[in-house]
C-alpha cells in the first residue's frame, strides 16, 4: 500500500526516496497503480510496452519505456510538473513535501537553502511547477 502524505514526516521521506531510483518508483506506483500506460497513446496492453535497460555507454537513463504501437519513449515524468526538469525526482518529492505541510507556505529561498538548489530561480522554478498542479 502506497503511504499518503498524512502518513509520512520529512525524515521518512528523505530515507524512503533518498536515491532516484526510490523516486521514480514511487512516482511508478501512483501514476500506473495498473501497469504502464503510453502517455501518447494511452496503450496499457503490457505485453506491447517494454522497459529499455539502462547503460551508461549508451547514454540510455533508468526508467525509460517503449510502446510498440506508437514506437515513442517515454518515462514516468512524461506530462507531469517533474517534465523537462534537470532536477533530481528526490528534491521533487522534497520540495513538494515541505510545500504541502508548512502551515503558512514556505518561500522559494528557503527551498533552495533546504534542498541544496544551485540558483534562487531554480527554486521559484520548483515552487511554480508544484503550485500549478
Amino acid at each position: 500500500m502506497l503511504p499518503t502524505p498524512a502518513d509520512l514526516t520529512l525524515d521518512e521521506i528523505q530515507s524512503r526516496f533518498g536515491t532516484d531510483e526510490a523516486a521514480r518508483g514511487y512516482l511508478e506506483e501512483i501514476r500506473w497503480p495498473d501497469g504502464i500506460v503510453c502517455p501518447h497513446c494511452k496503450n496499457a496492453d503490457q505485453k506491447r510496452i517494454w522497459e529499455i535497460k539502462a547503460s551508461a555507454t549508451a547514454k540510455i537513463r533508468a526508467g525509460l519505456y517503449q510502446c510498440a504501437e506508437c514506437k515513442k519513449q517515454f518515462t514516468v515524468t512524461v506530462g507531469t510538473i517533474f517534465e523537462d526538469s534537470h532536477i533530481p525526482l528526490r528534491k521533487w518529492l522534497v520540495a513538494w513535501y515541505l510545500l504541502c505541510s508548512s502551515k503558512k507556505g514556505i518561500s522559494s529561498l528557503q527551498i533552495q537553502r533546504m534542498l541544496g538548489l544551485g540558483s534562487y530561480r531554480t527554486a521559484l522554478f520548483m515552487m511554480h511547477r508544484i503550485r500549478y498542479a
